[in-house]
């Protein structure tokens, strides 16, 4: 899969990429992308926090990363969400979502 249309920034605080969440999916994965987000779909409801949790332990595992080093900075409340995650450059996320196995 080409990753190059996604808008991914890299700063001294780490790498922040948009992601596109679908929540109560059967599985978690990465299912492709979205105009320049990731498109990824957790197992947890949208309710208390639940999908916001997963998505942060879903690439906090993903990128091989610890939790407290993902942080959802904006979309709490929306599909839409914008994450970083500190002390990663470009170079080591787009070899994480090269590393997926796509259905």
């Amino acid at each position: 899969m080409d990753f190059s249309a996604l808008d991914v920034r890299e700063g001294p605080e780490g790498v922040t990429f948009r992601v596109r969440v679908q929540p109560r999916a059967s599985r978690s994965a990465i299912t492709g992308l979205t105009g320049d987000a990731v498109r990824v779909a957790l197992t947890s409801p949208p309710v208390e926090g639940a999908a916001n949790a997963a998505c942060i332990v879903f690439f906090a595992e993903l990128l091989k990363v610890a939790k407290s080093r993902v942080v959802i900075v904006a979309g709490h409340k929306s599909r839409d969400k914008t994450v970083r995650v500190a002390g990663l450059g470009k170079a080591g996320f787009f070899a994480a979502l090269g590393a997926v196995k796509f259905d």
